[in-house]
């Protein structure tokens, strides 16, 4: 009997499986992933060493959607560049965001694109705690900002309990298409300005 030309399973068929389970119900497990494979459990950790390694993985794929910015472009700009890639990846991939907070970084794709923001944010003149501090603040907001697209039209329903102004701004944004774009771009401007003003100051 002839061998296949391309192996039934590899780490990217794997990953392919897991991500599609996940986006699909949140979660996955090595036996049904397995059987979504029609493989056994056991071939499973011929290539990968188990749900960690996959999540890994899945980590991996996402931010191999980010194209980094090039050598010599300025900071500002590059982190906004990188900011606005990352949470259009994750928006992708909206439920993979919670395994992907319960589980330390490990990636070395993912931990090439820390170290461009650790460079960055370096040349800008942050302090090493600073620089953890303003990769932590991005990191929050875009992954914030990844599951706010994935949220339904209707994001608030307070009725009654609406304030006036509340009410004012709910009626002003609530059904607009572009609402969680616009929020996004608004709240990294003002995250953006802020590192810069930090670094000015110092």
């Amino acid at each position: 009997m002839a061998r296949p030309l391309s192996p039934k399973l590899s780490p990217a068929l794997i990953t392919e499986a897991a991500l599609e389970m996940v986006d699909q119900r949140g979660e996955f497990t090595i036996p049904e992933l397995a059987k979504r494979l029609k493989v056994s459990p056991s071939s499973l950790y011929n290539h990968v060493s188990g749900k960690d390694d996959i999540i890994e993985l899945m980590r991996g794929a996402a931010v191999a959607a980010i194209a980094l910015p090039s050598p010599g472009m300025d900071w500002v700009d590059a982190v906004r560049d990188i900011a606005v890639k990352y949470r259009d990846s994750y928006a992708r991939h909206p439920r993979l965001i919670p395994l992907l907070t319960a589980h330390a970084v490990r990636d070395a794709t993912t931990i090439g694109m820390y170290n461009v923001l650790a460079e960055l944010f370096t040349s800008a003149g942050f302090a090493p705690r600073r620089v953890l501090e303003a990769i932590t603040v991005l990191d929050s907001y875009v992954l914030g900002s990844a599951l706010d697209v994935a949220a339904p039209d209707n994001v608030w329903d307070p009725g009654e309990l609406a304030s006036d102004a509340l009410r004012d701004a709910l009626d002003a944004g609530l059904g607009h298409p572009g609402r969680a774009d616009d929020a996004f771009t608004f709240g990294l401007d003002l995250i953006i300005n802020g590192l810069a003003a930090h670094v000015h100051a110092g």
